[in-house]
């Protein structure tokens, strides 16, 4: 059996659709042309790698904290999709509610996009999540990670941590930022996104520059902490990423078919709910 025939959730990718769901007129970036990825376009590509659920994460670029399209996919099939949206820090616990209610089970944060200064203000919205049982996703990338122990160690949700702390390929394991990461799974309340290898290695090197990376994670976390994801449709990239590929390269560097079923399937079906 391959890859493309074990049973898989999809834990990190997108959703633009300008014309039914404009993007905000501020938006750091507005997706266009073949990064467009409407609900309709994603369904036909998870059907055509036997992908029987997803995790729709709410981006930064176009929408922000406008998760209407978001919302209108958890809508559509509830059984199939959960959600990670992005809200504005104040919000209430009510609203919070109700967005988990809707399929929402936890709540992104990008400072590799927008700097750490963007959690500042986070920590009673941490606590917020934590008293609702929901995520708090971070992305990260180099030793950022470093800048936001304060907020980790201060507040108790569940913990996200997006394509595998996006290290510095050239600084080897020992970066703090990547060791940081290691020692999060001491926590036992954070797991880790083997996902996006492609947003810190070469396209055309993922298994060289990517594979120490993944291997260390794995060990250090177990296959009850790790989840995979695709990050489709792969947007401001510089070279052409493809969803095979990058099922391929899951199974290369996960070659145990016990692991992958943990990774792929049994771990983000516990930690957020799928069924089926």
């Amino acid at each position: 059996m391959s890859i493309y025939d074990e049973p898989k959730i999809d834990c990190h990718n997108h959703l633009f659709d300008p014309v039914r769901f404009p993007y905000l007129a501020d938006t750091v970036y507005a997706p266009s042309g073949q990064e467009v990825a409407t609900l309709e376009q994603f369904k036909r590509v998870l059907d055509a790698y036997g992908v029987q659920h997803a995790l729709l994460v709410q981006p930064t670029s176009g929408y922000r904290a406008d998760n209407r399209l978001l919302l209108n996919a958890l809508a559509h099939d509830s059984q199939r999709f959960k959600g990670v949206a992005v809200v504005d820090h104040a919000i209430g616990i009510d609203a919070l509610a109700a967005l988990k209610a809707q399929g929402v089970v936890g709540i992104a944060f990008n400072p590799a996009l927008e700097g750490v200064s963007v959690l500042d203000d986070a920590a009673p919205l941490f606590g917020r999540l934590a008293e609702l049982h929901l995520f708090a996703q971070i992305q990260v990338q180099g030793d950022q990670l470093m800048d936001l122990l304060w907020l980790i160690d201060s507040t108790s949700p569940r913990l996200l941590i997006d394509h595998c702390g996006r290290p510095d390929v050239r600084k080897g394991l020992a970066q703090p930022g990547f060791q940081a990461l290691l020692q999060l799974a001491d926590s036992g309340r954070a797991c880790v996104k083997i996902s996006g290898m492609q947003k810190y290695a070469s396209i055309n090197h993922l298994d060289e520059q990517a594979g120490d990376y993944v291997r260390a994670l794995l060990e250090a976390f177990g296959p009850e902490g790790c989840i995979w994801g695709s990050d489709w449709p792969f947007i401001r990239e510089q070279a052409r990423v493809d969803y095979g590929p990058l099922l391929k390269l899951a199974e290369r560097l996960m070659p145990d078919p016990a692991v992958r079923r943990q990774v792929m399937w049994e771990t983000p079906r516990r930690l957020f709910g799928f069924s089926g």
